[in-house]
C-alpha cells in the first residue's frame, strides 16, 4: 500500500491562500482518480479540486472554514500501486490540471467499488451545502429545482417545511459559521463601509417615456431581437452619462493614494444568488447597444447564478449598478463596490400620480438611490452623474444618438 499525500494546487493569479468550503468527501471514504474531494474558495470564485490518485482516504487537512496555504497538505489517500505521490513541501505546487497524467498500473479490482461507494454526487452552491449541513439536511434526498437539478436555498426549506409540520414550534437558536462566499462578502462590505466615507444621493426620475419606448421597440424587434428588460435602458444610462462624468468611472487605491480613471466602462451587475451576491462584469459596456446589452447581462446572471461564472466574469469592473427588482423598495443606500467609487441603486418603477403641466397624471416613477466615495467624488459632481443618467432616461431617444436601432 502507498501512501499518497495531496496538496493545494497552485491555482494561478498569484493566490497564494484558499478557505475550505466543503469536504465532500471524509475519512474511511474510497475515492477514485479525478472524483471531486473538495470545494475552496478564493477572494473570487468557488473550485473544485480533483483527487490525482486513487484509494482510500485516510487523514483530512483541514476543517471547513479553514484558510489553506497553496501546497500545504490537503488530503492522505492510501492507494495500491505506484501511483505518484503529490510533491514534498516547498514551493506551491503547479495546478492540477496541468500535471502530467499518471502512469500507474490499472486500478486495483476493489476500484468499481471504490466509485459505487463515494458519496452521491449533487448540485449545489458551497453556501447551500453549508446550510443544508448545519441544519441537518441530506442534500441526496432532496429533488433540486434550479437549473439542471440544482439545489437551492428554497429546496432546503420546503424539505424542512414538511419534515416540521408535525413538529411543535420552539424558540431555539443556532450558530452559522460565515464562510465561502457570504466570509468573502462580509469582509469586502465590511472594509467598503470602514475605509470609504459614503456620499448617498437620491434622484426621482419620470420613466414613463421609456417604459413605452421599451414596450414599443419588443412589439417591433423582440421575436427577431429578444425582448428588452428595463434594466437594460437604465444600464445604457448609467453608462453613456460617464461621457460626461467621467470621474465616477474610476478605482481608488487609497493605499497609494492613486486614483485611475478609465475610458472603459466595464461595469459591475450586482445579482443575488443561492451562494450569496455576486458582481459579474459586462466588460466594454460603452460598446454595446440595447439588445446586446440585455443578453449580455442576462448571460452573465445565469452564470453567475448556476455558480458558472468564471474569475474573470467577477473582477476588473469601474463602476456598478444594483438592483433588487420588484423588491427595490423606495430608496436604499448601496454599499460601494471597493475599490470602485460609485455604484447606483435602481429602486422599483410604481405608478402613480404626479404633476404635470398643472394637471395631475399618472406616471411611471422610479428612483435612483445612489452611492459616492466622498473622497474624490464632490457632491456636485455625483449630483451631476444622476441628473445625466435622469435626462438619459427621461428623454430615451436619447440613447440611440449615434448608435442606431
Amino acid at each position: 500500500m502507498t501512501l499518497h499525500t495531496i496538496r493545494m494546487p497552485d491555482l494561478g493569479e498569484g493566490i497564494a491562500e484558499v478557505e475550505l468550503v466543503e469536504w465532500r468527501v471524509k475519512p474511511g471514504d474510497v475515492v477514485a482518480e479525478d472524483q471531486i474531494l473538495c470545494d475552496v474558495m478564493t477572494d473570487k470564485a468557488a473550485v473544485e479540486i480533483p483527487s490525482s490518485a486513487a484509494g482510500r482516504v485516510v487523514e483530512l487537512g483541514g476543517e471547513v472554514g479553514a484558510m489553506m496555504a497553496v501546497g500545504s497538505m490537503l488530503i492522505r489517500i492510501e492507494g495500491e500501486g505506484a501511483l505518484a505521490a503529490s510533491p514534498p513541501p516547498g514551493p506551491p505546487a503547479a495546478p492540477l490540471s496541468a500535471q502530467p497524467p499518471s502512469a500507474a498500473p490499472a486500478p486495483p479490482a476493489s476500484a468499481p467499488q471504490a466509485s459505487a461507494s463515494a458519496r452521491p454526487r449533487t448540485l449545489a452552491a458551497p453556501a447551500v451545502r453549508q446550510r443544508a449541513r448545519t441544519l441537518g439536511v441530506d442534500l441526496t434526498r432532496l429533488q433540486g429545482s434550479g437549473p439542471d437539478g440544482r439545489i437551492l436555498h428554497a429546496d432546503i426549506d420546503t424539505a424542512r417545511l414538511g419534515a416540521d409540520s408535525d413538529d411543535a414550534a420552539t424558540d431555539g437558536t443556532r450558530e452559522v459559521k460565515l464562510i465561502g462566499l457570504r466570509r468573502v462578502i462580509a469582509q469586502k462590505m465590511q472594509l467598503s463601509k470602514r475605509q470609504i466615507p459614503h456620499f448617498t444621493y437620491v434622484e426621482e426620475v419620470d420613466v414613463t417615456e421609456m417604459v413605452a419606448l421599451r414596450d414599443d421597440l419588443n412589439v417591433q424587434f423582440g421575436a427577431a431581437r429578444g425582448d428588452l428588460s428595463p434594466l437594460a435602458f437604465i444600464v445604457r444610462a448609467v453608462v453613456r452619462a460617464v461621457a460626461a462624468v467621467p470621474q465616477v468611472n474610476a478605482r481608488f487605491d487609497d493605499e497609494a493614494g492613486v486614483l485611475t480613471l478609465h475610458e472603459a466602462v466595464h461595469l459591475g451587475v450586482a445579482t443575488q444568488t443561492d451562494a450569496g451576491l455576486m458582481v459579474p462584469v459586462l466588460r466594454q459596456a460603452q460598446t454595446l447597444d440595447l439588445w446586446a446589452c440585455s443578453a449580455a447581462i442576462a448571460r452573465l446572471a445565469a452564470r453567475a447564478r448556476a455558480g458558472k461564472a468564471a474569475r474573470e466574469d467577477l473582477s476588473g469592473s469601474t463602476l456598478t449598478v444594483t438592483s433588487l427588482g420588484k423588491l427595490g423598495g423606495i430608496a436604499s443606500t448601496p454599499v460601494i463596490n471597493r475599490p470602485e467609487v460609485a455604484i447606483v441603486g435602481i429602486n422599483r418603477i410604481v405608478a402613480r400620480p404626479v404633476v404635470r403641466g398643472g394637471a395631475v397624471q399618472v406616471r411611471q416613477m422610479m428612483n435612483l438611490s445612489s452611492s459616492f466615495d466622498h473622497r474624490v467624488v464632490d457632491g456636485a459632481v455625483a449630483a451631476a452623474y444622476i441628473q445625466r443618467v435622469r435626462r438619459l432616461l427621461e428623454h430615451p431617444a436619447e440613447l440611440f444618438i449615434d448608435q442606431g436601432v
